[in-house]
């Protein structure tokens, strides 16, 4: 078993953190297993998702914010900012931890699939992700 820890600078939207799973991954040294990536927070989420073509990014972040919009007079909880509760609430549909297939040493993705955190908040944050792998 290996774990790495991460921390991550965010922008509102989805942030690639393909490369540093897949290198942590190659830092475990291990052939055949399963990687587990979990984020640290209720307000950002991570996600599989298209790699190749980023207007699917910016379509996902469109219609989720369509979905559960900013500001909402519904909202109670505000302490933090029009965004927070709406951030929280896109946090649970989405999900805060992954399990990736390894084979061969490497993340055993689809052609088009890359790892990312997607960030709920307005402004960026530093996301903190533990990254375990086992085999």
């Amino acid at each position: 078993m290996h774990r790495s820890r991460l921390t991550v600078s965010t922008h509102r939207g989805l942030v690639d953190i393909t490369r540093e799973v897949a290198d942590a991954v190659g830092l475990a040294g291990v052939e055949l297993g399963l990687c587990h990536v979990f984020l640290h927070h209720t307000s950002a989420s991570l996600i599989i998702q298209e790699n190749a073509d980023p207007s699917v990014q910016h379509d996902l972040e469109t219609f989720l914010s369509r979905l559960v919009p900013d500001g909402h007079p519904s909202w109670t909880h505000t302490d933090e900012g029009p965004d927070d509760m709406p951030a929280h609430v896109k946090a649970a549909l989405t999900a805060t931890s992954l399990v990736i297939p390894v084979e061969n040493g490497r993340l055993d993705l689809g052609t088009w699939q890359g790892i990312y955190v997607w960030e709920h908040r307005t402004r960026g944050h530093s996301r903190r992700i533990t990254v375990t792998v086992t085999g």
